[in-house]
């Protein structure tokens, strides 16, 4: 009976370790960042400064023109869809522009 009940009371504190170790969130580690992107063979992007209001922003503008290029020199059409999708795309660049626009005004 005594050897039941520390089994399971330690198979409880198991439980609980693994619950509280995937509930926690690391800090992601930014401090080798361009030393590790340059060693794959990735190119170094430029850092954020920490006064950049919406890098994310800034990211997506640059990840939209790179995603628009590509599909203007692809070799297909990508099923019928790349002329709405430059559209699409084009329209969310003057978006996001239009946003980093007026948050400096």
């Amino acid at each position: 009976m005594k050897i039941r009940i520390v089994g399971l009371l330690a198979a409880a504190s198991l439980i609980l370790a693994f619950a509280f170790l995937v509930s926690t969130h690391a800090a992601p580690n930014t401090t080798n960042t361009p030393a590790t992107r340059a060693a794959s063979g990735l190119p170094a992007t430029p850092a954020a400064s920490p006064t950049e209001p919406h890098p994310q922003i800034r990211e997506a503008l640059g990840a939209l023109r790179r995603a628009k290029e590509h599909m203007e020199h692809a070799a297909h059409d990508f099923g019928g869809h790349r002329v709405e999708a430059l559209k699409a795309t084009d329209e969310a660049i003057r978006q996001l522009e239009l946003c980093l626009k007026f948050d400096k005004d």
